[in-house]
Formats: structure tokens, C-alpha cells, sequence
């Protein structure tokens, strides 16, 4: 893959037309391309996906479906007549989708994450580079400060090692600091290892990691909500953070101050019912003040990699089988998020038979299920979380239905 450091010029332009004949994955991926560089919010992305099925089918519908689907006027404008910039852009991304292992996955496909679909707000396609199917797979997160202790360091990438050596895919944001020590631990036990980047997948950012991005989106994946050609921007790295979090079944912060973007992830992390964990430090360190704080509010006070690892066997264990049948069912659009519907299925606890007979047919708020079982939003949250992997539950706007 071709990346350039983040400031510098974009990639080479396609040498062919975004008007030449396109193949059904390339029509989709360039759909795809077209409503991201258009910036189309995500509440008209769901209502055009709703109304016509697929992001193609939703660009042929026209201007006038544009605006039932509440598209603004300015969007609807550069959808229906793209400018100079606009094509040269979408040539761009062609040229990027072109290459080898680089693809463009909308939220509508069937290989997009569906930890990261439940989340409160996820990004309408993922730019990815590398193994996609790493996605799919139980993921723990691991963050902390840009200029860690030495000690910060050393426990990133150890406990990075141990949970990749016991099968959890280690994903973090490929900043310096904890970030990449939490990746190359991952990369030395031979494990996998998931960058989400706050550029365009074609940047190199920061500058010093240029051998490890390459790395990763070699031995594992990069995914960037952002397209080919944007430069580091400040308000793209607390963009970055939601999507770790919500790709993660949980989140472990390392070393962080009391103002950290890893506060921001571990916070997003417990919004999206997720577990958070963080390891305390010497009252002396100022990097161990934000973990302190987290465990204040409730984080788990983590000492070893083998205590995360119970925590979250549970939820590895049921998207790992979610995972098998979907590889085993191809033919399944959604195998591992929403077709398998026998309430035979649910755990054998009484709070869980309490939740599935609370749940009904129309979609109903977290609040509400708490109201009709007694139990806590963290416990529903968890719960809510296991069953729709299960495929006993679906989300629709933060609304739970029972399905089947």
C-alpha cells in the first residue's frame, strides 16, 4: 500500500474515470465514496438505507429521495452535481480501492463490525488496509498517554503480548507513546493487532511510525473513518476514539493524566456498556492520576493481564461463535448478527429469561427494559450485548427489539 506523511501531497490521481463501467463491488465502494467525501450525515444514511436497501440504490434515487430522507439542500447539491475537487477526489479513492488489501466497507455490508454498528454513533464506512476479517474478531483496547513512564511503557506492551497470546486482538489508535507500545506487543507475540487512525488510510501519522503503520497494515489491520488524502486535524483524534471504543468489547487505559483523549475512549467505552479496566500507578506519577480517577468512578482495578482476560472470556466466547457461523454460513447476509432468533439459546439464568419476555416485538429504550426487569442499565447493557450476538436482539436507534 502507498501512504504519504500527513501534510504532504495525496496520492497519485486514478488513471481511469469514476464514469467508466464498474464491476458490482466497485459501484458499491464508489457509492460508498460519494456519500463520505458528500459528508452525509448518518441519520439521512439510515433513512436512505431504510427507503432503497443499499448506498447504490440510494445515489440513483435521486434529489427528491434525497430530501425525504432529510439530506440538506447544500449535501443534496454536491451529491447530484460534484464539483472539480469532488471528482478528483472520488478519483483518489478509486485509485486507493484499486490497490491490493484496501477496501471501503459501508455500514449496510455484512463486514461491518457489528460491535461497532450498536455503538452510539458509528462512522458510515470504515476505510480499511490489512486483514478485515480481524473486525470480527474479540477485541480489547489499550490507550493511555503519549509520553508514558518507562514503567507505563513496559506494561503496555506486556499486557499487550498476554492478551494477544490468549487470543484477543489488541486495538489502539497508533499514537506514540502507549499506543504503539500496545501494538508492537501484540506484533512480538505473533498475535493480531487493529490501528484506527484519525487521517486518511494513505498517511503516515505520526511521522515516527511510519515502520509500524506499514507493519500493521501488513501483519494486521488500519481502518480510518477518514478518506484518502486528510491530514492530521485535531478534531479527528476524539472522532478516532469513539471508534476504538466501540469496536472493543472492552477498554484498558494504561497511564493517562487527568485531561486525556484516553479518559475520552474509556468514557465512551463505559457509555457503550462495555467494560472499562485501568491499572493504578504511584500517587507521585502524575500519568497514573487518570486511572485513579477512572477507578473513583468505577473502572476495574486491573494488577494483571490474566484478570482482564476473565472478564471478558464471556463476550469473547460468544463473538467467537458468532464469528464460526458466520464463516461457516457464507450465504447468511448477517450470519453473525441477527439470524439466529431461538430464545433456546439464551443463557440458563433467570435475569436473562426476565429480560427476553420484557422485550417485545417493537422496539423499546434501555430505560424502559430496566423499569419492566428491576435490573441496572450496566447489567442490561451486558445482557443486551450477549443476546444480540446470539442474534436474539436487534438495535434500532438505541431501541431493543426481540427477534424472531
Amino acid at each position: 500500500m502507498a501512504f504519504v506523511r500527513s501534510g504532504s501531497a495525496t496520492s497519485p490521481a486514478c488513471q481511469t474515470s469514476t464514469t467508466e463501467p464498474l464491476s458490482g463491488t466497485a459501484a458499491r465502494s464508489l457509492a460508498w465514496a460519494r456519500l463520505v467525501r458528500a459528508r452525509v450525515p448518518l441519520t439521512v444514511i439510515r433513512n436512505l438505507l431504510a427507503s432503497h436497501g443499499s448506498a447504490v440504490a440510494a445515489l440513483a434515487a435521486g434529489p427528491s429521495a434525497w430530501r425525504a430522507a432529510g439530506c440538506p439542500e447544500d449535501i443534496r447539491a454536491s451529491l447530484d452535481r460534484p464539483d472539480a475537487r469532488m471528482r478528483a477526489d472520488l478519483d483518489t479513492d478509486r485509485a486507493w480501492l484499486d490497490a491490493p488489501g484496501q477496501r471501503l466497507i459501508g455500514i449496510d455490508e455484512p463486514d461491518y463490525p457489528t460491535l461497532l454498528a450498536r455503538s452510539a454513533s458509528p462512522p458510515p464506512a470504515l476505510f480499511v488496509c490489512g486483514n478485515a476479517d480481524l473486525l470480527w474478531f474479540p477485541q480489547i483496547a489499550i490507550v493511555g498517554s503519549r509520553n508514558p513512564s518507562p514503567g507505563g511503557a513496559d506494561n503496555a506492551r506486556a499486557f499487550a503480548h498476554s492478551f494477544a497470546r490468549a487470543g484477543l486482538t489488541v486495538t489502539s489508535g497508533l499514537a506514540s507513546g502507549i499506543d504503539a507500545q500496545a501494538h508492537l506487543g501484540a506484533l512480538a507475540a505473533g498475535g493480531d493487532t487493529i490501528a484506527v487512525i484519525g487521517t486518511g488510510p494513505d498517511r503516515y501519522y505520526p511521522p515516527g511510525n511510519r515502520a509500524l503503520t506499514e507493519r500493521i497494515a501488513s501483519e494486521g489491520c488500519l481502518i480510518s473513518e477518514f478518506p484518502p488524502g486528510t491530514p492530521a486535524r485535531r478534531e479527528n483524534f476524539p472522532r478516532r476514539n469513539r471508534i476504538i471504543a466501540g469496536l472493543s468489547l472492552g477498554t484498558l487505559v494504561v497511564e493517562a493524566a487527568e485531561r486525556s483523549g484516553a479518559l475520552i475512549t474509556a468514557r465512551q467505552a463505559g457509555e457503550a456498556g462495555r467494560e472499562v479496566f485501568a491499572i493504578p500507578g504511584s500517587i507521585h506519577n502524575p500519568m497514573a492520576r487518570g486511572c485513579h480517577r477512572l477507578i473513583r468512578q468505577g473502572a476495574a482495578l486491573v494488577e494483571n493481564a490474566d484478570e482482564v482476560i476473565a472478564a471478558l472470556a464471556p463476550l469473547a466466547t460468544q463473538l467467537a461463535d458468532s464469528l464460526r457461523a458466520r464463516l461457516a454460513e457464507p450465504g447468511l447476509a448477517t450470519a453473525a448478527t441477527g439470524n439466529r432468533q431461538h430464545p433456546e439459546r439464551l443463557p440458563d439464568d433467570p435475569d436473562y429469561h426476565r429480560l427476553w419476555h420484557a422485550l417485545g416485538f417493537d422496539p423499546v429504550p434501555l430505560d424502559t427494559l430496566a423499569e419492566r426487569t428491576g435490573l441496572t442499565a450496566d447489567a442490561l447493557s451486558s445482557m443486551l450485548l450477549i443476546m444480540e450476538l446470539e442474534g436474539l436482539v436487534g438495535v434500532e436507534h438505541s431501541r431493543y427489539v426481540r427477534r424472531g
